[in-house]
């Protein structure tokens, strides 16, 4: 198949339409999928809207103000304050004090809260329904998905729970390969590192499989709901010296100390391993991980100029001192 798109077509400041077309589609899916559509959400007697505006006041256990809740939603004022005002009738809130009437937070009433539950119990009962079919493997891939899309889109939520919902676990089965993926991926987009990246991604994680050698050699996967959000190798290169390999974290994910506490994870157990010293190798456009090395007591030994990815650099090697 041909590529007849012209170089405008396809600017990186301008978003393919395939990618368009496809996000539109999955909205088209999902609005109906989750409802949406339907003029009472879950045969409660709301819209989706006021079924959403109820849930945003129930996580607020101490109240919550009407601009707060305009703001997370994206409402039209006169819109939610038309609903705010139905629930009161309905006596499913009560406002507390504040400096004004604009200032009083809102929060459930028992009522409210009983109506909120009945609601919340039917669509956790209609979603597992609709997922019922889908193994555990299926579904930590959905979570992963789920996860992905929200971080890509700019959810703010997402972007909360990342900053306090991240944790490390050691590698799984498959989890290599998409290592080795999304960094030949992700170095392609930001520094134009071509097939030559990807076959020695590849290279590297093929070996680390193949010769593993438990208590000596490790790999961290930093994730939240199931999503990557970085990585990082420890492998025996022989003499007691351990390397530090593959250390990345996802674009989404940065600034929040994910690449910092993978190379921790990854010195602490050189430590208790019993390894000399740690090395790297890396190159001397990458400054943020660089700076990540200075700051965990890696040093600079050396420096060479290079060419094998397509462009003039120069690698260098760092070293730790364990013991």
């Amino acid at each position: 198949m041909t590529d007849d798109r012209t170089p405008a077509d396809i600017s990186p400041t301008r978003p393919a339409p395939e990618t368009v077309a496809a996000l539109r589609a999955f909205n088209r899916f999902h609005t109906r999928f989750a409802g949406v559509l339907q003029p009472s959400y879950m045969d409660s007697g709301m819209g989706v809207t006021a079924a959403r505006l109820l849930y945003e006041i129930a996580q607020g256990q101490a109240g919550v103000l009407a601009s707060s809740l305009r703001e997370r939603m994206g409402l039209d004022a006169g819109h939610a304050s038309r609903i705010i005002a139905g629930f009161e009738k309905r006596g499913w809130i009560a406002r507390g004090r504040g400096s004004d009437a604009r200032q009083r937070p809102i929060a459930l009433t028992a009522q409210g809260r009983a109506a909120f539950a009945a609601i919340d119990a039917r669509t956790r009962a209609d979603t597992a329904a609709r997922i019922v079919e889908l193994d555990r493997g299926q579904q930590d891939d959905l979570v992963a998905a789920l996860g992905q899309v929200r971080a890509l889109l700019g959810d703010p939520m997402a972007s909360e729970e990342a900053s306090g919902g991240w944790s490390i676990r050691p590698f799984r089965i498959g989890d290599l390969a998409l290592v080795a993926s999304r960094q030949a991926r992700l170095y392609e987009a930001e520094y134009g590192w071509g097939r030559a990246m990807e076959v020695m991604q590849g290279e590297i994680t093929t070996a680390f499989l193949r010769d593993f050698k438990p208590g000596r050699e490790q790999a961290w996967i930093a994730e939240r709901d199931g999503a990557m959000l970085g990585a990082v190798l420890l492998a025996d290169v022989g003499e007691d010296v351990g390397q530090l390999r593959l250390l990345h974290v996802e674009r989404v994910a940065r600034g929040l100390g994910i690449g910092r506490a993978l190379i921790d994870q990854c010195v602490g157990f050189a430590r208790d391993a019993g390894y000399r010293q740690m090395m790297l190798w890396t190159q001397n456009i990458l400054t943020q991980a660089r700076r990540l090395y200075e700051s965990a007591g890696f040093q600079l030994v050396e420096r060479e100029a290079h060419s094998l990815f397509g462009a003039e650099m120069t690698g260098e090697r760092w070293i730790l001192a364990l013991h």
